[in-house]
């Protein structure tokens, strides 16, 4: 390459490389002398929104249910299209439901013109006189079904199930007391009665009962931040006590009823012989709809006294009792009630969840069943005088 020999003087070559006064030399690079190295992208959006805080989680609750509750019935209307073979169970034949009142006084439950009869003895299922709320109670129940499917199930009219329950044990009586041998008296080899096999079945929740099962106190040792105050056996013995009180001075006086676990055991104590056959007698002496409350009441809340102090407080043959003890009303005592006997039955399971939170359709489904089913209990055992 032939060489081209500059034509700028030399005096002026060296004045263009003299750097000028107040002007930074910088230098110019066709390529960098390193590539860059791209970071990661650690943000990959804005930041999340802010959690919402639990109250509402009860209000998105209801709504979810009301949602499902509106996909079921719409479930249930597709389903009793006349269409689609043996739609006849499917469907529902009455339109109106009603009380109507027989000659002797007793109430009955319609169907448009057909009665609701007893599964057992197909005659039409009678209600004491005493007992308006409780037929009105059941009309209410057919009258929310849908289809005759459902009136088989007996989870879906526990008050139909429960009357009728409370209808043979009076025939059965009736029959026993007008026959010249009893059961009871006939030997081991009589056939039992309903009001045998319900006595025999409610009187070993008496060592068991939920009542009398108190927890072991906190150790003395203990860590202190992990203890909570009040414990859960002040709880049970702070509940426990006014029920046993009214029980062993009202309903059993004399008897003397005994926690089933003593501190620091774990074996259960039996009640005493005595105290068994009082009970055994009381529970003989009540009348068929205050037995069969009964059963209702301590099947579900595993519990002979809160089951028994529920139906003195509201059994229709103890309003001369509960009028003798009826306290001022300047004292402002409640009654025994039915959220007073939930509270005292699920008491562990109302302190445990308080402590560690409760799981959503298990527990808060179980505390509205177990007041559904003292609630048949009174509306069955109670009546107007």
């Amino acid at each position: 390459m032939d060489c081209v020999p500059s034509t700028t003087p030399p005096h002026r070559s060296r004045q263009l490389l003299r750097p000028l006064a107040g002007i930074t030399r910088r230098f110019l690079h066709p390529s960098f002398a390193r590539s860059a190295t791209p970071l990661p992208v650690t943000q990959p959006g804005p930041p999340p929104t802010a959690p919402l805080p639990a109250v509402s989680q009860y209000g998105e609750r209801v709504d979810r249910r009301r949602r499902q509750a509106e996909l079921i019935k719409k479930g249930q209307e597709m389903r009793t299209n006349q269409s689609k073979p043996g739609s006849a169970m499917k469907k529902r034949f009455w339109r109106d439901v009603n009380v109507e009142t027989t000659p002797d006084g007793a109430y009955t439950i319609h169907l448009d013109t057909r009665p609701v009869r007893n599964p057992q003895t197909k005659v039409p299922l009678p209600i004491p006189s005493s007992k308006p709320h409780l037929a009105t109670a059941i009309a209410q129940e057919w009258d929310h079904l849908t289809s005759v499917q459902q009136a088989l199930r007996a989870h879906l009219i526990p008050l139909t199930s429960i009357a009728s329950r409370a209808h043979d044990l009076v025939l059965q009586d009736a029959a026993t007391a007008s026959s010249e041998v009893s059961p009871v008296s006939a030997g081991p080899h009589a056939s039992r009665t309903i009001r045998d096999d319900i006595i025999k079945t409610l009187l070993p929740y008496l060592d068991t009962d939920t009542l009398l099962c108190w927890a072991p106190p906190p150790p003395k040792d203990g860590d202190p931040t992990l203890q909570v105050m009040p414990s859960l056996r002040d709880l049970q013995v702070l509940t426990a006590k006014p029920i046993i009180a009214y029980l062993t001075s009202t309903v059993w006086p004399g008897v003397q009823l005994n926690p089933s676990l003593e501190e620091g055991s774990i074996l259960l104590s039996q009640q005493t012989p005595e105290t068994r056959a009082i009970i055994q007698g009381w529970m003989t002496g009540l009348n068929a709809w205050e037995l069969v409350g009964l059963e209702r009441a301590v099947l579900a809340g595993k519990s002979l006294c809160v089951g028994a102090r529920l139906i003195h407080e509201w059994g229709e043959s103890f309003a001369d009792v509960r009028k003798a003890l009826a306290p001022r009303p300047s004292s402002g005592a409640t009654r025994f009630g039915i959220e007073e006997a939930a509270q005292a039955c699920s008491l562990e399971v109302a302190w445990q969840t308080g402590r560690w939170g409760e799981v959503e359709d298990t527990h808060d489904v179980e505390k509205e069943d177990l007041r559904r089913q003292f609630g048949s209990a009174v509306l069955v055992a109670s009546g107007i005088p």
